[in-house]
């Protein structure tokens, strides 16, 4: 089955080079909020999302390779049965997500700071090129150290880079307990706590404000994370879903009418005079609906705030100001892998115009 479906879409990508028709890819559809409204034109629509099925899983060794089509839900179940999870906590969108569109995407949850993104967890990738080769990196242990780390460049790409076909991962075990402690105060005051915990040796994977309350979750040994509790005090929070509800946009923050705006800034920057949104991932990452009639406070240090669409992931620097060199080294890598600009043709023409 992996065979015919990998030389189907090989087929399918040879053809579309033959004929220099683009290629928009598409997995399950769960993030095509993140993607610019409609594709280039003459674009023929390749779909991944039949190409699934877990191929290697190696508990004793943390690591699972997995076909790209692959839902994350059905990653997240095989996992939980060794008491195992990805340390990334891909966002899985309504449920539908897939494995390859969180590589794809390269989100990552709440634990970042304290877990790595999925950058950090990606092993290895078998992918076809825009030649219509297909292509291995990396490999299926952690410790592999062999040539340079390509693989990691698929994170985030969004499929311009190659159609992704099966990723190795380095997995975790899901800790023993995890509690949420509630701390009723304001954004200048989280702030402050959030850098001065982030000094501790305490078992955080968790910090949001938002709404006058800071949230805190931690994570671990019961005798570590009972021991944090009470230096740190706080009100324990009964439902641990807040963190899932957080990650997959399900908050009633996200809900509110507007264009939801995402600004990325580190933890010690300071906050607009009237700072009113939500402080994700201990500081470092900052949202805010701006409100149909244009008012939003987005003023404070680092580059502007973005609306929540490809831009952020596809052109961030050079949108607001930053290394256009970086810029020039991403254009050269999308060549070398994509030469004819088969791939994701609306992305190239969004990133090439910025």
């Amino acid at each position: 089955m992996d065979r015919d479906r990998s030389e189907l879409l090989l087929e399918t990508v040879l053809q579309a080079l033959q004929e220099r028709q683009p290629l928009t890819l598409v997995g399950s559809g769960s993030k095509s909020f993140l993607l610019p409204v409609g594709s280039a034109q003459h674009s023929r629509l390749l779909s991944i999302g039949e190409h699934q099925g877990i191929v290697d899983y190696r508990p004793d060794e943390l690591v699972l390779t997995a076909r790209t089509g692959t839902s994350l839900k059905q990653v997240r179940q095989t996992l939980a049965q060794h008491n195992q999870r990805l340390p990334f906590e891909p966002p899985e969108y309504r449920g539908q997500g897939t494995l390859g569109g969180a590589v794809a995407s390269g989100l990552s949850g709440p634990a970042r700071p304290w877990r790595g993104s999925l950058r950090d967890a990606l092993l290895g990738v078998r992918l076809i090129n825009g030649l219509g080769e297909i292509l291995q990196f990396g490999g299926k242990v952690v410790k592999n150290v062999a040539g340079y780390d390509v693989s990691r460049l698929q994170a985030g790409a969004f499929g311009t880079l190659g159609v992704l076909l099966e990723v190795s991962l380095r997995v975790v075990p899901i800790p023993a307990v995890c509690q949420t402690r509630v701390f009723t105060l304001d954004a200048e005051q989280a702030l402050v706590l959030m850098r001065r915990w982030a000094r501790q040796a305490l078992p955080v994977t968790g910090a949001c404000h938002l709404d006058g309350r800071l949230y805190l979750r931690l994570e671990g040994a019961e005798a570590a994370v009972l021991a944090a509790a009470a230096e740190l005090g706080g009100d324990k929070l009964a439902d641990n879903a807040f963190w899932s509800r957080l990650n997959n946009h399900e908050l009633e923050f996200f809900s509110a009418s507007g264009v939801l705006m995402r600004q990325q800034l580190a933890p010690a920057a300071a906050l607009a005079p009237d700072w009113s949104g939500l402080i994700d991932w201990a500081g470092a990452r900052r949202w805010q609906m701006q409100t149909p009639d244009g008012k939003t406070s987005v003023e404070s240090e680092g580059p502007p705030a973005l609306p929540f669409d490809h831009r952020y992931a596809i052109t961030q620097c050079r949108e607001a100001g930053g290394d256009s060199l970086l810029g020039e080294y991403q254009a050269r890598i999308r060549r070398a892998f994509d030469p004819e600009s088969l791939f994701n043709p609306e992305l190239s023409h969004a990133d090439s115009a910025a």
